[in-house]
């Protein structure tokens, strides 16, 4: 919600003229070999690809180690093969993905949310505050028929997607942050949350229009693109001072940070990929589900490890004095859906 008539929004990192990216001929999908910091990520990501529903999921462990969830002997052996550790489970990754499935179809209350958490091998069905009565009393029913595949779980405040606050980006009376800084050949753009580029047309840094709404997409996904038409602003490809070099997706349980124009820098972890979210505007599904805090004026802003960009921050529940969870659409789409990439 924005600041103006939306409501509040958790969404938003930097401010407008923080955040930068190039493009390269197509998009970034990998980080760097260079990377460390990304190199578990990378390694899950690859696995996940390569098997497909033969596993259940994957995870970072304590110790940095890449776990994947498998139910035969065969696909361990695999899996151990391309260098993580296999973890024998209770539900095969087909299961777990029916389970999916069925939520969507049937699922659609706003304040749910829903996703596989591979670290308990189910899942994970969330509800807010406003999640109540007869309503919490359907959600529970509807969890309840998936047996020990399913479990749920209370979040704090109310899942919103979050638009306003922050010294970042504006339109039609409405604020939100930037995302990454990307761009195709010599024309350069910027990425943010969807929720808010559904907003207007037209974005200023709060003086000075600096571009036009090129695309946007919410919901279904939750990003959108801006051009800068404006030859006088500078976009670096970074994060504050961190400069983003590629994009891609992180494994459940790494280390990731959001930067907001609100809330400044805060981390936490990966609790789940490909999660649904059902808010009042409508549901969003393949977000990137986070221990890492939020609060309004930090929305459509960066989620990134190191030199890699991973998402754009969509909504979420709680703050960051007693904490909360945060969704972000991953940033790997809308830089294959537009053409563009970071730098």
């Amino acid at each position: 919600m924005l600041t103006r008539k939306l409501r509040r929004p958790i969404v938003g990192l930097a401010a407008c003229m923080l955040v930068g990216s190039a493009l390269v001929a197509s998009p970034a999908s990998a980080a760097p070999a260079g990377d460390a910091s990304f190199a578990p990520s990378a390694l899950a990501s690859k696995i996940d690809s390569q098997f497909g529903s033969q596993t259940a999921g994957s995870y970072v462990d304590a110790s940095g180690k890449v776990v994947v969830n498998v139910t035969d002997a065969a696909t361990a052996r695999s899996v151990t093969a391309a260098g993580a550790t296999a973890r024998f489970v209770a539900h095969t990754g087909t299961e777990l993905a029916a389970v999916d499935s069925g939520l969507k179809s049937s699922l659609k209350t706003p304040g749910t949310a829903f996703g596989v958490d591979p670290i308990t091998n189910q899942i994970v069905v969330s509800y807010d505050s406003t999640v109540t009565g007869a309503k919490l009393d359907a959600v529970k029913a509807l969890v309840a028929q998936y047996g020990d595949k399913a479990r749920l779980e209370a979040t704090p405040g109310t899942l919103t997607t979050r638009i306003s606050g922050g010294d970042a980006i504006y339109t039609g009376g409405g604020r939100c942050s930037l995302g990454f800084n990307v761009r195709s050949g010599s024309t350069y753009y910027f990425l943010t949350a969807g929720h808010c580029t559904n907003i207007g047309s037209t974005w200023t840094n709060g003086s000075t229009t600096i571009g036009t709404r090129a695309g946007t997409s919410f919901p279904g996904n939750d990003y959108g693109i801006v051009r800068y038409t404006n030859t006088s602003i500078t976009h670096p490809g970074a994060v504050g001072s961190q400069d983003i070099t590629s994009a891609g997706t992180p494994a459940v349980n790494s280390t990731v940070y959001r930067r907001g124009s609100t809330t400044g820098i805060h981390s936490g972890r990966v609790t789940a990929l490909n999660s649904t979210v059902n808010y009042a505007e409508g549901s969003v599904s393949g977000l990137i589900r986070t221990t890492v805090c939020a609060e309004p004026g930090d929305s459509g802003g960066s989620l990134y490890s190191g030199t890699t960009a991973l998402g754009l921050t969509s909504g979420g529940s709680g703050n960051c004095s007693s904490g909360g969870v945060t969704y972000f659409q991953p940033v790997v789409e809308p830089l294959s859906v537009y053409g563009v990439a970071v730098y």
